[in-house]
């Protein structure tokens, strides 16, 4: 079954299938970033975080675009006031991290600067394959300050991090995969229903169980081993209690296909 389901803004629309929240960055010609945007969508995205019928989280632009980055028009103005009104990005990346769900980054466009950033805060990054990423800040004597400095090198590690941000590198989907920075790379013609696909399949999927999962990794990554093994043994006795893990033990042993539920 197919709905469509507010809230849809100004900017930002979001339409809801078979588990499968999408929310569509609209905002010509570039999809680029202002305060306003912001607001939108952290105006959208808690109830889509938060509703167990939710399962997968799709974010896509529109056009040529993912998102280009900061609105220029808002960023040349050099003062603190302008620097923490579009400081809120990262907690729109935030949400999309800790979302308790597969979060897919549908890259159906050039994604640059913040919108390179906001690709890093998702689970999965599925590329068109006439696409470019990149973080070419440095061009414009700023670097990735909402999240790439931090997120980019625990992806690809330092070294490599510190090369693409300081050459401001705009890399081709094909290039993106080849060093990790994507997941898949698909043709243009078949990135909506690759990408369509994929959600529903991750949808499907104990979504309960990859919160978990996703929680006890970013909580154990900066904690000693000991501590950490001790972080995945409390989600375990978490994970136990959830009808998902029920479900998938007893088809197993029932030699069936199982029907989780996120729950």
């Amino acid at each position: 079954m197919t709905t469509e389901s507010p809230p849809t803004t100004a900017c930002v629309d979001v339409t809801r299938s078979n588990g499968v929240a999408t929310i569509t960055i609209d905002r010509p010609p570039a999809n680029a970033f202002d305060p306003a945007l912001i607001a939108e969508l952290l105006a959208v995205l808690p109830p889509l975080v938060t509703d167990p019928d939710v399962r997968c989280l799709v974010v896509r632009g529109t056009g040529r675009f993912f998102v280009a980055g900061a609105d220029i028009r808002v960023m040349r103005e050099l003062t603190e006031q302008t620097q923490h009104a579009m400081r809120p990005w990262i907690d729109v990346q935030k949400l999309l991290e800790t979302a308790p769900k597969p979060v897919v980054a549908a890259l159906n466009g050039h994604a640059l600067g913040g919108g390179a950033e906001l690709a890093l805060a998702c689970d999965l990054r599925v590329m068109s394959e006439s696409a470019t990423i990149g973080f070419p800040e440095m061009g414009l004597g700023l670097f990735p300050g909402a999240g790439g400095s931090q997120r980019l090198p625990r992806l690809l590690g330092a070294h490599r991090a510190k090369l693409l941000m300081i050459r401001g590198d705009r890399l081709t989907a094909a290039e993106a995969l080849r060093i990790g920075l994507v997941d898949e790379v698909v043709p243009d013609a078949e990135f909506d229903s690759r990408t369509a696909a994929l959600a529903v399949e991750l949808a499907a999927k104990p979504t309960a169980t990859i919160g978990l999962l996703k929680r006890i990794v970013e909580e154990g990554r900066t904690l000693p081993l000991d501590e950490a093994l001790d972080v995945e043994f409390a989600a375990v006795l978490e994970l136990i209690r959830t009808r998902d893990t029920a479900e998938g033990l007893q088809a197993f042993l029932d030699k069936r296909a199982p029907s989780f539920t996120g729950r």
